[in-house]
């Protein structure tokens, strides 16, 4: 199935990656561009963006780069503006910005919540507040929120920061999604699992709870998975494509769990 997004207006924020290789949000818009979509590339390190563009670019799709601070109001609201400008419309929210800061409630700092809290999920909140009302201008769109299975558990590693922003961004799409569905405004959260992404091994702590080397991480973490292997960030770039797809019509407020079976049996 070949052009799956044809016509249809892409904005990604994170798009870019903390590291080498494939963030979610860079093989997101890679997908998204792939099956027909422009793609407006949005992270807080413009080369980043950049260089996802120009793979994109490169494989004769559509895009362009953009920086912003999503934490902050006037930076999404010029965001959307740019996007609208270079496009005309958005049809395709993909929010993929988070960050994982270790510790549990004793060992948190009052800044480090506040932090965490402005980057996980006001972000999510200012991108919905300030594209839905184009969407409903438009008469429709699609909302994709990266969440976690850690909104859904504990998953062995204390990051009290990260459980309560996902677990809150569960709630919100919700939420969301029930307000907008009149609206034809589909809202929908991905759970990635324990995947082979640049932000596991960039994340504070992360990698020295399992290991330490990269090799030996991705090898702890598979060993936890029923299905015996890591995910990576195109298991959650696919079913983004197919939320932000027609073939998803019929589908909003679901959190879908991409995981490899982790929260049916945690090994």
């Amino acid at each position: 199935m070949a052009d799956r997004l044809k016509d249809k207006v892409a904005l990604v924020v994170g798009a870019g990656s903390i590291g080498p290789g494939w963030g979610n949000g860079k093989a997101t818009a890679a997908a998204f561009a792939r099956e027909g979509a422009k793609v407006f590339c949005v992270d807080i390190n413009e080369k980043g963006a950049e260089e996802t563009v120009g793979i994109i670019k490169g494989e004769g799709g559509e895009a362009r780069a953009h920086r912003a601070d999503v934490s902050k109001a006037a930076d999404v609201v010029a965001m959307v503006q740019a996007c609208v400008d270079a496009y005309g419309r958005i049809d395709i929210l993909d929010n993929n910005v988070g960050i994982a800061a270790v510790g549990g409630v004793t060992d948190v700092s009052e800044e480090e919540w506040d932090r965490v809290f402005a980057i996980n999920l006001k972000s999510a909140f200012l991108a919905m507040k300030h594209v839905i009302p184009l969407m409903e201008r438009q008469g429709g769109g699609s909302i994709i929120n990266i969440s976690s299975i850690a909104s859904i558990r504990y998953t062995g590693v204390p990051y009290a920061t990260y459980y309560a922003t996902k677990a809150a961004m569960n709630h919100l799409t919700r939420t969301t999604a029930a307000q907008y569905a009149p609206k034809r405004i589909r809202v929908n959260a991905i759970l990635p699992g324990l995947m082979e992404t640049p932000m596991v091994l960039k994340s504070a702590g992360l990698a020295e709870a399992y290991g330490g080397k990269e090799e030996e991480v991705w090898k702890a973490r598979a060993k936890q998975v029923p299905m015996g292997f890591g995910g990576n960030a195109w298991d959650v770039a696919w079913a983004a494509v197919y939320l932000a797809s027609d073939e998803a019509r019929y589908v909003t407020g679901i959190e879908l769990v991409v995981d490899g079976g982790v929260t049916l049996k945690y090994a």
